[in-house]
């Protein structure tokens, strides 16, 4: 099963030149602590912001590029969809971390979305497609905690296909 987590602004907006744009220890946390010991998908330029990559999880890495090789047992990579239909097929749940390739390219086979809306706008080049609420269903919402960093609100959100 896929689901997708993101931290994205008001107007969709979830990065800048392979940047993120904010700076939210709690949604970070949040992230670690849903992502322990599952899949995490991702396309090649997220997975090479990450420097390194994250323990106790297997990084799956999307690429149209066929001379990428890493040379880590935690790490796979896969050039089509069809590498990737044993995740979308798979009981346990999957995630899907970004970018906003990914996001467009997963999200018809996604079943839940853990996301972090943050109540202000930013101005980036990567977007988090629109939330289609005939097809999405509002499951739960918590105002995330004020951490002395941000002016702005943030809540975490969870989504279920309807």
């Amino acid at each position: 099963m896929l689901s997708i987590i993101v931290a994205k602004a008001k107007n969709n907006t979830i990065g800048k030149d392979n940047q993120i744009l904010w700076n939210l220890p709690e949604d970070r946390k949040r992230f670690r602590e849903l992502t322990d010991g599952h899949v995490i998908i991702m396309g090649r330029k997220t997975y090479e912001t990450l420097n390194e990559t994250m323990p106790n999880r297997k990084h799956v890495v999307m690429t149209e590029n066929r001379n990428l090789n890493v040379e880590n047992p935690d790490v796979k990579i896969v050039h089509s969809m069809l590498e990737l239909q044993e995740y979308i097929e798979d009981e346990n749940e999957n995630f899907v971390i970004g970018g906003a390739m990914i996001y467009n390219l997963l999200m018809p086979h996604v079943k839940k979305m853990y996301v972090t809306e943050i109540d202000k706008d930013f101005e980036g080049n990567a977007i988090f497609p629109r939330i289609n609420l005939e097809v999405w269903e509002e499951v739960s919402r918590e105002e995330g905690p004020q951490d002395g960093i941000n002016t702005f609100k943030y809540y975490f959100v969870e989504y279920r296909r309807k």
